[in-house]
């Protein structure tokens, strides 16, 4: 796999130009599985948290990441993200399947629990996958705040800007439960959820992102 050599390649690059400040990072696991919970402000938190991390971290990415333009396919793939099509109807189990695999390979799974990126900044309701992933494989969860990545990148540009950036890694958090219970997979989330919004200090919205993308409503 080219990982060790694109994050070899890459890492300088991204402390010259976006000067990421790193807090926490000791409470990534040095060895085992964990999920890295994160609020997601940018495409491009899938670069700049794992180049921060010692370990590698697989990501879930649209398929269209891999049958459009063939250079960011080919980062993908070097980078160990795996594809999903989200027009699928069990696209949602396809990913909590894949991930359940690498946790038990004993890897680090990358997820963004809010499911889009952030309409406007403020955090939104976490989606239950990251519950039951934790539950079903005794994964601990890692709450993760990206700072300032919608600067560098923000909406309908295609140039990344040059801002500085931050990424905080909050105390690893275990669960019990069953990850069948609906009212279980909720309060994980919701606790997830909450260990981001101290990390980050967006302002919560009890809503889901999506919804909010729309209905025209982000920012009101």
């Amino acid at each position: 796999m080219l990982y060790p050599a694109l994050k070899f390649v890459s890492v300088p690059v991204m402390h010259a130009l976006w000067r990421p400040r790193t807090e926490g990072r000791e409470h990534v696991p040095a060895h085992g599985p964990a999920i890295l919970a994160s609020n997601h402000l940018s495409v491009l938190d899938s670069f700049f948290m794992p180049a921060v991390v010692p370990r590698m971290v697989r990501f879930v990415a649209k398929k269209e990441y891999f049958t459009g333009n063939p250079v960011v396919a080919a980062w993908m793939r070097a980078m160990g993200a795996m594809e999903i099509d989200r027009e699928n109807v069990s696209a949602a189990q396809d990913m909590l399947d894949a991930a359940v695999e690498v946790l038990k390979a004993g890897e680090l799974f990358g997820i963004y629990p809010e499911g889009t990126r952030s309409p406007d900044g403020r955090l939104y309701r976490g989606k239950v996958g990251v519950a039951w992933l934790s539950l079903t494989t005794g994964a601990p969860v890692v709450p993760v705040a990206m700072i300032g990545t919608e600067k560098v990148l923000p909406p309908g540009t295609s140039v990344p800007r040059l801002h500085s950036i931050g990424v905080r890694f909050g105390e690893p958090m275990t669960f019990t439960g069953d990850a069948g219970n609906a009212r279980d997979r909720r309060r994980v989330t919701d606790e997830v959820m909450a260990a981001i919004q101290r990390l980050s200090g967006q302002e919560y919205v009890p809503r889901y992102g999506a919804s909010v993308k729309g209905s025209g409503e982000a920012g009101v």
